[in-house]
């Protein structure tokens, strides 16, 4: 490591081949070399020593709605990826709607890079959207760099990014099928969702009963016989029904090419636990009772479910109103998704080890950045983050970075503080504190 500029020292440092005690030597953004603890620095090296605590990948979150521009009073990238980064996060992808105008053509995508480029705290890359009348647009937004497309096949939300029903599902799934692209789907099936109660008001066993665990089985099971027949790539977007996970099981088995994602939200809170009223923990699909949590962490454990993720989502206070059929839906996690994450999984008996590959070995993975990011290993960019993980702290909103500072995890006390953030080598946050920003706009792997 003669070249090195940068050393950091862990007495835990989580690598692909397991958690040890390690010297990681960065050049230029990347790092060069995984060595003993007590390997010789070389001459002119600066050395960054942190003790006890553990030395992990950055994370890479592939679900944040940053809606910018258009609607940037929900949130913005400078906000954004400053909550990201005091969350450990080193990489987001940007969803294509919640911004004004959404990601659906190429001239939305550098209208987006734009507006991104000087804001960015950390990485950022861009999905596409796939609409009804956009198909002609998908092949240049792949060759213009989108990591993927998402869709809708029950109503979005906001208008301008309607969803696809069944024969506009199919002809979007073909295009992208034939350049081998990815389509992340939103699944739940409209039908199911407008034959369901539908009563509005504060009760969120109400709101619950509106979203049943049959619309997203329905849409998934469709979704898994679209991609079937055309041999597509399909990536199932926060999955919140346990019982879609047989579906889920068997497809993979006979070969489908599907990866499912789950959230923060769904692993750490409960629909028993939900005050009525309490529209910060709306979301859709919702967060459901116990019971289908438990299914959700055995089916991260036999590896059914390939990663977590936020789906970051969130609005101006005055949308969440206590009225769950009308208030915004959407959860705001991205600065305390690794801490959420981490005090679920220790009580339930995982490593950090695991959360790793959940939050940044498999994102790497979905988004093609495995050969760059998700590994503290030989080659890969220099993004990090240090952990305290048995340090505790309880959750006050006016902590937050978000721009909105209205969150589910109010109050709750979590394990794991994120004390410093790098990026390709250079630390972007401690202790609360923030550099200018670095972050670079990244294209898909070509």
């Amino acid at each position: 490591m003669s070249d090195a500029e940068l050393v950091l020292r862990s007495t835990r440092v989580i690598t692909p081949e397991g958690t040890r005690a390690a010297t990681v030597a960065v050049s230029a953004g990347t790092i060069k070399a995984v060595l003993p603890y007590d390997a010789e620095v070389p001459a002119g090296a600066r050395v960054e020593d942190v003790g006890d605590h553990v030395l992990l990948p950055g994370l890479i979150d592939t679900h944040v709605h940053v809606n910018d521009p258009g609607r940037t009073e929900w949130e913005g990238f400078w906000t954004a990826t400053r909550a990201a980064a005091a969350g450990g996060i080193t990489t987001l992808i940007d969803m294509p709607l919640n911004s004004l105008p959404p990601t659906t053509t190429v001239q939305h995508l550098r209208i987006k890079r734009d507006v991104a480029r000087d804001k960015a705290h950390i990485d950022v890359g861009f999905w596409g959207g796939a609409l009804p009348d956009n198909v002609k647009d998908l092949r240049p937004l792949h060759e213009a760099g989108v990591f993927g497309f998402k869709a809708f096949l029950s109503p979005s939300g906001v208008d301008e990014f309607p969803h696809l029903d069944q024969e506009r599902l199919a002809v979007s799934l073909a295009e992208i099928a034939g350049f081998d692209g990815l389509l992340i789907v939103h699944a739940e099936d409209p039908h199911h969702l407008a034959a369901a109660p539908q009563h509005g008001g504060p009760r969120y066993a109400d709101f619950l009963a509106s979203r049943p665990r049959d619309a997203e089985d329905t849409a998934i099971a469709a979704l898994i016989a679209q991609a079937r027949r055309l041999g597509a790539r399909v990536h199932v977007l926060h999955l919140s029904s346990g019982d879609a996970l047989p579906l889920i099981r068997a497809a993979r088995a006979e070969g489908v090419r599907l990866t499912v994602e789950t959230c923060p939200h769904y692993l750490t809170l409960t629909a028993e636990e939900v005050p009525d009223g309490a529209s910060e923990f709306k979301c859709c699909p919702p967060i459901r009772e116990a019971a289908n949590q438990d299914l959700l962490w055995e089916a991260l454990a036999d590896g059914t479910i390939d990663c977590v993720v936020t789906d970051h989502s969130p609005s101006t206070a005055d949308l969440k109103t206590t009225d769950f059929a009308t208030a915004w839906g959407g959860i705001s996690g991205l600065q305390l998704s690794l801490s959420a994450v981490w005090t679920e999984a220790r009580r339930r008996g995982h490593t950090l080890e695991d959360v790793v590959t959940w939050m940044s070995a498999r994102t790497a993975a979905l988004a093609g950045l495995d050969g760059r990011k998700g590994a503290i290993a030989p080659g890969r960019d220099a993004d990090f983050a240090v952990l305290a993980p048995d340090e505790t702290f309880t959750v006050d909103p006016a902590g937050l970075q978000h721009r909105n500072r209205v969150t589910a995890y109010a109050g709750r006390t979590l394990h794991g503080v994120v004390k410093s953030t790098w990026l390709r080598g250079r630390r972007v946050y401690a202790d609360g504190e923030f550099t200018p920003p670095r972050g670079m706009l990244l294209d898909r792997p070509r």
